[in-house]
Protein backbone atom coordinates (compact mmCIF):
# COMPACT_ATOMS: atom_id res chain seq x y z
CA UNK A 1 0.00 0.00 0.00
CA UNK A 2 2.74 2.14 0.94
CA UNK A 3 4.34 2.07 -2.41
CA UNK A 4 1.24 2.47 -4.09
CA UNK A 5 0.45 5.70 -2.60
CA UNK A 6 4.01 6.44 -2.80
CA UNK A 7 4.03 5.98 -6.73
CA UNK A 8 -0.17 7.95 -6.98
CA UNK A 9 1.86 11.17 -5.25
CA UNK A 10 4.98 11.31 -7.27
CA UNK A 11 3.28 10.79 -10.58
CA UNK A 12 0.39 13.32 -9.75
CA UNK A 13 3.00 15.93 -8.46
CA UNK A 14 5.13 15.06 -11.40
CA UNK A 15 2.20 15.34 -13.92
CA UNK A 16 1.47 18.70 -12.34
CA UNK A 17 5.10 19.91 -13.18
CA UNK A 18 5.34 18.88 -16.41
CA UNK A 19 1.29 20.30 -17.40
CA UNK A 20 2.05 23.39 -15.30
CA UNK A 21 5.61 24.42 -15.11
CA UNK A 22 5.15 25.86 -11.87
CA UNK A 23 8.03 28.56 -10.21
CA UNK A 24 7.76 31.30 -7.77
CA UNK A 25 5.10 33.40 -9.78
CA UNK A 26 2.48 30.98 -9.99
CA UNK A 27 -0.82 31.49 -8.83
CA UNK A 28 -1.70 30.66 -4.94
CA UNK A 29 -4.59 29.30 -5.53
CA UNK A 30 -3.76 27.16 -8.17
CA UNK A 31 -0.99 25.47 -5.96
CA UNK A 32 -3.38 25.34 -2.77
CA UNK A 33 -6.25 24.02 -5.21
CA UNK A 34 -3.93 21.17 -6.91
CA UNK A 35 -2.57 20.28 -2.88
CA UNK A 36 -5.44 19.51 -1.71
CA UNK A 37 -7.24 17.56 -4.42
CA UNK A 38 -3.88 15.32 -4.63
CA UNK A 39 -4.06 14.99 -0.86
CA UNK A 40 -8.36 14.63 -1.21
CA UNK A 41 -7.94 11.05 -3.65
CA UNK A 42 -4.60 10.02 -1.66
CA UNK A 43 -6.69 10.06 1.73
CA UNK A 44 -9.72 8.44 0.07
CA UNK A 45 -8.02 5.88 -1.90
CA UNK A 46 -6.32 4.85 1.69
CA UNK A 47 -8.94 5.67 4.19
CA UNK A 48 -11.37 3.47 1.87
CA UNK A 49 -9.38 0.12 2.83
CA UNK A 50 -10.68 0.84 6.49
CA UNK A 51 -13.61 -1.60 6.31
CA UNK A 52 -13.98 -1.79 2.45
CA UNK A 53 -11.05 -4.06 2.40
CA UNK A 54 -11.81 -6.60 5.14
CA UNK A 55 -13.63 -9.63 5.18
CA UNK A 56 -16.66 -10.27 7.01
CA UNK A 57 -15.61 -12.89 8.80
CA UNK A 58 -12.91 -10.68 9.85
CA UNK A 59 -15.50 -7.71 11.57
CA UNK A 60 -16.86 -10.80 12.94
CA UNK A 61 -13.63 -11.86 15.05
CA UNK A 62 -13.13 -8.38 15.72
CA UNK A 63 -16.70 -7.53 16.62
CA UNK A 64 -16.44 -10.61 19.33
CA UNK A 65 -12.88 -8.99 20.74
CA UNK A 66 -13.34 -5.82 21.13
CA UNK A 67 -16.14 -2.73 21.82
CA UNK A 68 -17.16 -0.82 19.18
CA UNK A 69 -16.36 2.47 19.81
CA UNK A 70 -12.62 1.26 21.05
CA UNK A 71 -12.24 -0.30 17.24
CA UNK A 72 -13.77 2.60 15.70
CA UNK A 73 -11.44 4.91 17.33
CA UNK A 74 -8.34 3.02 17.06
CA UNK A 75 -8.80 2.84 13.22
CA UNK A 76 -9.69 6.75 13.05
CA UNK A 77 -5.93 7.27 14.94
CA UNK A 78 -4.13 5.21 12.74
CA UNK A 79 -5.46 6.66 9.47
CA UNK A 80 -5.22 10.36 10.82
CA UNK A 81 -1.08 9.14 11.95
CA UNK A 82 -1.00 7.11 7.84
CA UNK A 83 -2.62 10.76 6.52
CA UNK A 84 -0.35 13.05 7.92
CA UNK A 85 2.35 11.46 7.06
CA UNK A 86 0.45 11.42 3.33
CA UNK A 87 0.55 15.20 3.47
CA UNK A 88 4.20 15.62 5.04
CA UNK A 89 5.47 13.52 1.53
CA UNK A 90 2.67 15.22 -0.58
CA UNK A 91 4.08 18.71 0.94
CA UNK A 92 7.98 17.62 0.23
CA UNK A 93 7.04 16.09 -3.27
CA UNK A 94 5.23 19.78 -4.04
CA UNK A 95 8.21 21.89 -2.61
CA UNK A 96 10.83 20.16 -4.64
CA UNK A 97 9.45 19.92 -7.78
CA UNK A 98 6.49 22.73 -8.35
CA UNK A 99 7.95 25.36 -5.70
CA UNK A 100 7.45 25.61 -2.10
CA UNK A 101 5.10 28.76 -2.55
CA UNK A 102 4.49 28.37 1.64
CA UNK A 103 5.48 31.32 3.87
CA UNK A 104 4.18 30.36 7.20
CA UNK A 105 5.36 26.92 7.34
CA UNK A 106 4.45 25.80 11.12
CA UNK A 107 0.46 27.22 10.56
CA UNK A 108 0.32 25.32 7.60
CA UNK A 109 1.72 22.14 9.50
CA UNK A 110 -1.14 22.71 11.96
CA UNK A 111 -3.56 23.09 9.17
CA UNK A 112 -2.14 19.98 7.96
CA UNK A 113 -2.88 18.02 11.02
CA UNK A 114 -6.26 19.43 11.50
CA UNK A 115 -7.03 18.12 8.34
CA UNK A 116 -5.60 14.79 8.47
CA UNK A 117 -7.95 13.96 11.39
CA UNK A 118 -10.94 15.69 9.88
CA UNK A 119 -10.14 13.42 6.54
CA UNK A 120 -9.86 10.25 8.94
CA UNK A 121 -12.92 10.90 10.84
CA UNK A 122 -15.13 11.65 7.80
CA UNK A 123 -14.05 8.87 5.98
CA UNK A 124 -13.31 6.07 8.21
CA UNK A 125 -17.15 6.12 9.47
CA UNK A 126 -17.98 6.52 5.49
CA UNK A 127 -15.87 3.43 5.02
CA UNK A 128 -17.74 1.85 7.66
CA UNK A 129 -21.43 2.79 6.07
CA UNK A 130 -20.07 1.62 2.65
CA UNK A 131 -18.77 -1.43 3.52
CA UNK A 132 -22.15 -2.70 3.66
CA UNK A 133 -23.31 -1.99 -0.13
CA UNK A 134 -21.93 -3.87 -3.35
CA UNK A 135 -20.92 -0.69 -4.90
CA UNK A 136 -18.74 0.14 -1.96
CA UNK A 137 -16.41 2.70 -3.82
CA UNK A 138 -19.13 4.08 -5.45
CA UNK A 139 -20.81 4.66 -2.01
CA UNK A 140 -17.54 6.06 -0.80
CA UNK A 141 -17.35 8.86 -3.34
CA UNK A 142 -20.83 10.24 -3.32
CA UNK A 143 -21.01 10.18 0.48
CA UNK A 144 -17.44 11.40 1.07
CA UNK A 145 -17.46 14.56 -1.39
CA UNK A 146 -20.47 16.62 0.67
CA UNK A 147 -18.72 16.10 4.03
CA UNK A 148 -15.28 16.87 2.98
CA UNK A 149 -16.00 19.84 0.44
CA UNK A 150 -16.67 22.61 3.56
CA UNK A 151 -13.26 21.65 5.14
CA UNK A 152 -11.15 21.65 1.63
CA UNK A 153 -13.06 25.35 1.13
CA UNK A 154 -11.75 26.30 4.43
CA UNK A 155 -7.67 24.08 4.44
CA UNK A 156 -7.30 26.24 0.89
CA UNK A 157 -8.40 29.51 2.12
CA UNK A 158 -6.06 28.71 5.08
CA UNK A 159 -3.59 27.46 2.68
CA UNK A 160 -3.94 30.92 0.71
CA UNK A 161 -3.26 33.15 4.16
CA UNK A 162 -0.20 30.71 4.91
CA UNK A 163 1.47 31.80 1.02
CA UNK A 164 1.21 34.87 1.56
CA UNK A 165 2.15 34.87 4.80
CA UNK A 166 -0.41 36.90 6.18
CA UNK A 167 -1.03 37.41 10.19
CA UNK A 168 -2.29 34.18 11.80
CA UNK A 169 -5.00 35.61 13.78
CA UNK A 170 -6.87 36.08 9.95
CA UNK A 171 -6.69 32.20 9.66
CA UNK A 172 -7.88 31.59 13.17
CA UNK A 173 -11.78 31.56 12.33
CA UNK A 174 -11.53 29.04 9.52
CA UNK A 175 -8.89 26.78 12.15
CA UNK A 176 -11.11 26.94 14.64
CA UNK A 177 -14.52 25.76 11.99
CA UNK A 178 -12.22 22.86 10.79
CA UNK A 179 -11.34 21.90 14.61
CA UNK A 180 -15.09 22.19 15.41
CA UNK A 181 -15.89 19.94 12.50
CA UNK A 182 -13.39 17.36 13.22
CA UNK A 183 -15.46 17.61 17.06
CA UNK A 184 -19.03 17.64 15.24
CA UNK A 185 -17.42 14.20 12.98
CA UNK A 186 -16.28 12.07 16.18
CA UNK A 187 -19.42 12.68 18.12
CA UNK A 188 -21.22 11.56 14.99
CA UNK A 189 -19.10 8.07 14.75
CA UNK A 190 -18.97 7.74 18.61
CA UNK A 191 -23.19 7.55 18.42
CA UNK A 192 -23.57 6.10 14.94
CA UNK A 193 -20.61 3.40 14.66
CA UNK A 194 -21.87 0.79 17.16
CA UNK A 195 -25.26 1.09 15.23
CA UNK A 196 -23.36 0.10 12.04
CA UNK A 197 -21.09 -2.68 13.20
CA UNK A 198 -24.09 -4.34 14.87
CA UNK A 199 -25.79 -4.71 11.30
Amino acid sequence: MAAGLGLYLSSTVFIGYLSLGFNDRQQPGVWAALFWITLLFAAISTIAKSFIGEKPAVNIYYYSLVDARTFLFSKIIYNALLTSVISVVGYGLFALLLANLVRDVFLFFILLLLMSVGFSAALTLISALAAKSRQSHLLMAVLGFPVIIGMLSLAIKVTTNCIFDLERSSSSDELLAIAAINLLLGSASYLLFPYIWRS
